[in-house]
């Protein structure tokens, strides 16, 4: 059973990454296997053509992935991604964002998660990209374990 501490583990370890800030995203959403970024459309995280960039949206899927899988994780691991892959369906044409992660299969050392992002414009949302995402649980190593 998955204690408070590690959804707090969670909003400790967001709080410090520096490419969430820099993207303006916030959890929405949190609990056991189950995180939620958002962010709003900003110039400087889009493309040429005024999409959100795929590697910001990337980065924020993978950073929910993440999370989502870091919430059930012992207390003194930390998490890295070994992999990702990604499917971008369709332009990140929104106003505003949602990244969703979730975890398939959790493990001892590796875990499964998935990930959804979508555009919301006009309070509609659409489904813009997906992610497979495979963890890793880090023990015994200074400097990431337990964050």
């Amino acid at each position: 059973m998955v204690q408070t501490d590690s959804l707090q583990r969670v909003r400790d370890s967001f709080a410090l990454q520096g490419a969430m800030s820099t993207l303006g995203a916030q959890l929405t959403h949190l609990a056991p296997g189950a995180v939620d970024i958002s962010f709003d459309w900003a110039p400087g995280l889009t493309q040429q053509h005024g999409f959100i960039h795929a590697g910001m949206l990337s980065a924020a899927l993978d950073s929910a992935c993440g999370y989502a899988g870091f919430s059930l994780m012992p207390e003194d691991a930390g998490v890295l991604t070994i992999e990702f892959k990604i499917n971008l369906l369709a332009p990140a044409k929104g106003q505003r964002f949602r990244c969703e992660g979730r975890v398939l299969k959790p493990g001892r050392t590796i875990v499964l998660a998935e990930g959804r992002a979508f555009a919301i414009d006009g309070g509609q949302e659409k489904l813009c990209a997906t992610m497979h995402c495979t963890l890793m649980a880090v023990q015994g190593r200074q400097g990431i374990a337990g964050k």
